[in-house]
């Protein structure tokens, strides 16, 4: 899609059917929210969801937002503990995510949870975001629409002031309503920690004081508990090789150098690798351009030394 204009159209039945072929074709659209535009994509498909990071130049792979329609698809995706329940039924639909552990089967690509075992999840209110849910029939993954390090977008023509070229639809549903990203809570440990403010207030919520969880939290997230080489073109005895391109190994980001592949396969080859007994892991050199900064921001995250 980069490289040809992006079309505005109206919220109505005829785009939002639009939209949802293009999700089903793995591209991401622009959809309004009560909270901000986001860009939406199948959270199922993990090379819908590169796609994201690729539109926006996200600089690291993130935790992203997943939406659905109603809290029993929620429970579909996460463990719901009875505090998460009660938030979820005081507050959607509306701009509150949740963050709870994943459920078994949950289908979600590891790109969304960047690795992570827990998933943030939220019912949006905005009914052009309810329509796509219900027309793609599927948990969609969208945050912010805009390019990395921009503000975020509460109107269509904002959307377009930074993603123009990158993507093909802007669903134009006027201003949105808050105009401030989800209020983000963790339910995970029997407590409530505050991850992100924003347009809810959760009483009992304590501030989060760990690492990143959701978005917003620009910080280390998962890396492998073995350590890792960057930038090996072999591999030692007792290394796990990550190829990519030309580079071969014992397992592959992508063997034809595709950049949005990579990404697609990121987390499940470092999970690979962790789990398949080596002592050491060593991973292809990746080129340092588009979507393979984010990539290459990542592996450097996962490559630091342990504190």
């Amino acid at each position: 899609m980069p490289g040809k204009s992006t079309e505005i159209r109206p919220f109505g039945p005829d785009v939002i059917a639009e939209a949802a072929r293009l999700v089903s074709a793995g591209l991401p659209v622009a959809v309004p929210t009560e909270t901000v535009y986001g860009l939406a994509a199948d959270a199922t498909n993990a090379e819908a969801v590169a796609r994201i990071y690729e539109a926006k130049g996200r600089p690291s792979f993130n935790p992203l937002i997943v939406h659905v329609p109603d809290l029993a698809a929620a429970k579909r995706l996460g463990r719901f503990d009875a505090a998460a329940e009660a938030l979820a039924a005081a507050h959607w639909p509306g701009p509150l995510t949740l963050v709870v552990p994943l459920a078994e089967g949950h289908g979600i690509a590891s790109l969304v949870t960047a690795g992570l075992p827990t998933i943030a999840i939220r019912v949006p209110a905005h009914p052009a975001m309810r329509a796509l849910l219900e027309a793609s029939g599927r948990p969609l993954a969208a945050p912010s629409a805009n390019a990395s390090g921009r503000i975020s977008p509460t109107r269509a023509t904002h959307v377009l002031a930074s993603l123009d070229g990158r993507i093909a639809l802007v669903i134009d549903g006027g201003a949105t309503a808050h105009g401030l990203e989800s209020t983000i809570v963790a339910a995970t440990d029997g407590t409530l920690r505050l991850l992100r403010p924003g347009p809810i207030a959760v009483a009992g919520a304590v501030p989060a004081t760990k690492g990143i969880e959701a978005p917003g939290m620009m910080e280390s997230h998962y890396a492998p508990s073995r350590p890792l080489r960057l930038d090996a073109t072999s591999a030692a005895p007792d290394e796990w090789l990550i190829g990519f391109g030309p580079v071969g190994g014992d397992d592959s980001l992508s063997p034809s150098g595709d950049l949005v592949e990579a990404a697609a396969r990121l987390f499940d080859s470092l999970h690979r690798a962790d789990a398949a007994g080596r002592d050491k892991i060593a991973v292809a050199p990746i080129p340092r351009d588009g979507l393979g900064l984010a990539i290459n921001d990542r592996l450097a995250r996962a490559a630091a030394p342990r504190p």
